[in-house]
């Protein structure tokens, strides 16, 4: 899931046996581990809703997977094929050497780097969180994903976005006794989300455990408030907990410096996902 682009070395042999030999995997963005993203999602989420083929392990059979389960399985998954997790390791730079690669990049304050017959990018799709830019962001009651809604009890939380993470994180946490939950979207309807969530949010707001506010930014945050601009209208309101799901700022400028190439299409059909992933050969460079 979430394969971005995988870069192969020039007539690598199958992915599994690689990473085995290897017996590492780098994350690039965060020092929690390999599961950081799927751990963030609230609790109970559903993950995966489709069997999966796993090199080196085996046919997934599931059809409805919850968070925890899967998080269960991918513990499974590396006990068994003898994958090692090296966290907190940032890569900055992958060159190409002779028929591998150089890769380097820091871990904290320490430079690492070392050589590869291989690299795959699965980085998803969501890159760095994207910031609002407002004054208070820096908070630390502001977070950019929803881990354990069971934090939130008792509270006045704001979760800001319009795509399926923030209708999930609010209907979610709408079901957490006592807690006050207002969901606020720039937009006029929630385009961008799937009928699913949606669904959840309506039903949420049915029930009074829910606001929503189209049309309307968050401009400021402080420490026990925030302001939230409404159709020119500025207003205040008390607050404990700002979630902000806006999407993703994609590490176009590392793709690029590694040699992946980017092409804009307007109106015009593109190749196929997985032939465009392909077609990220660094070798061809």
């Amino acid at each position: 899931q979430n394969l971005s682009a995988p870069l192969y070395a020039e007539r690598a042999p199958n992915l599994h046996r690689t990473c085995a030999e290897t017996a590492a995997s780098l994350r690039r963005d965060a020092p929690i581990g390999a599961a950081r993203c799927v751990a963030h999602f609230p609790r109970g989420k559903l993950v995966m809703t489709r069997p999966a083929w796993l090199p080196g392990y085996g046919k997934l059979k599931r059809r409805r997977v919850r968070k925890e389960s899967l998080l269960g399985l991918w513990r499974d998954v590396l006990d068994k094929t003898g994958v090692a997790i090296q966290s907190g390791m940032r890569v900055e730079k992958i060159e190409r050497r002779g028929r591998g690669f150089k890769v380097s990049g820091m871990k904290g304050k320490t430079p690492f780097g070392g050589t590869t017959r291989a690299v795959l990018l699965a980085m998803g799709r969501r890159g760095s969180p994207r910031k609002l830019g407002i004054p208070g962001e820096d908070l630390s009651k502001v977070v950019y994903s929803l881990d354990d809604p069971a934090q939130y009890r008792g509270q006045q939380v704001l979760v800001v976005g319009g795509g399926d993470s923030a209708l999930e994180a609010a209907a979610v946490l709408a079901k957490e006794p006592g807690t006050t939950v207002l969901l606020s979207y720039r937009g006029p309807s929630f385009s961008r989300a799937r009928s699913r969530s949606i669904g959840l949010v309506e039903k949420a707001v049915q029930a009074g455990r829910l606001s929503v506010l189209f049309d309307s930014s968050l401009v400021a945050i402080h420490g026990d408030s925030i302001e939230i601009e409404v159709r020119g209208q500025r207003y205040a309101q008390d607050n404990h907990a700002v979630i902000i799901c806006a999407g993703g700022v994609l590490p176009t400028d590392f793709l690029s410096d590694i040699g992946i190439g980017f092409e804009t299409r307007y109106g015009t059909a593109g190749p196929a996902p997985v032939a465009t992933a392909v077609s990220a050969y660094i070798s061809a460079n």
